[in-house]
């Protein structure tokens, strides 16, 4: 019986060390195939950056790895505080190289504080009061979240509800009342607009003017919210944890 135990014993220390020997050579593999090869470190994507994207908001969605020296592009990223402020002209997509030259002034893009319409998607604009739109903090180049809310119909016998319909939704454009676009620095634009947050009593007493790309689909929902319920939006980098649950009314927010 000992024996037997003692045998068991050793064929299970023997597969974990295997295991663990398995698990270093793997992670060396790649380090093995460089061995010879003369490299250079270079940020390289590895999640999906929408265009319009601002430096400051690329997270883990970049990495920075050693590439071998004769695959390097030559106007690849290797620090990103040489990009400053600038923003993603195209939309990046994991396994390419960052370059410099697809980064681009903000302003750049679309005219002062505009970004460029990722391809696909179409533009539409709602007017919100200051307290659906972060209390004014949004700027072009932001991705928020999109709630819509519908009052009950009880001839429908169709309680109030509210779904967080959208998620990571670019702004494309932020302006006041009077149609001034705001600039991304923040500071005042040649229509004498500023930053979205720069004229709060334009903002509250006539609303703001948010506008955000996305599919013809979703267009549709948010026009109709627009015309026949309400919409909020939240602040939400790409860094944002997702996880709401689905249309909710009363009887959802109380359980």
């Amino acid at each position: 019986m000992k024996t037997r135990l003692l045998g068991g014993i050793a064929a299970l220390v023997v597969a974990i060390i295997g295991t663990v020997m398995l698990v270093f050579y793997v992670q060396g593999a790649d380090k093995r195939a460089l061995a010879n090869t003369e490299t250079q470190d270079v940020y390289v994507i590895q999640k999906e950056i929408p265009s319009g994207t601002p430096t400051a908001k690329f997270g883990d969605s970049v990495i920075k790895k050693a590439v071998p020296k004769s695959a390097v592009a030559a106007d690849s990223v290797t620090s990103l505080s040489d990009l400053g402020s600038k923003v993603s002209s195209i939309e990046f997509m994991p396994g390419e190289q960052l370059l410099a030259s697809r980064m681009v002034d903000p302003n750049s893009l679309a005219g002062p504080g505009r970004v460029e319409v990722p391809t696909g998607l179409q533009e539409v604009t709602v007017k919100l009061p200051i307290e659906r739109v972060v209390g004014g903090h949004l700027a072009a180049g932001d991705t928020v979240g999109m709630m819509l809310s519908f009052k009950a119909d009880d001839k429908a016998n169709v309680p109030d509800q509210t779904s967080f319909t959208f998620n990571k939704v670019l702004v494309t454009a932020v302006q006041d009342s009077s149609g001034a676009i705001s600039d991304n620095s923040g500071s005042a634009s040649q229509t004498g607009g500023g930053s979205l947050n720069s004229n709060k009593a334009s903002g509250q007493s006539g609303g703001y003017l948010v506008t955000v790309a996305r599919s013809a689909v979703d267009v549709q929902k948010i026009v109709y919210a627009a015309e026949f319920g309400a919409i909020y939006l939240s602040k939400e980098p790409s860094d944002a944890l997702v996880g709401a649950t689905g249309v909710i009314d009363r009887g959802s927010v109380f359980k």
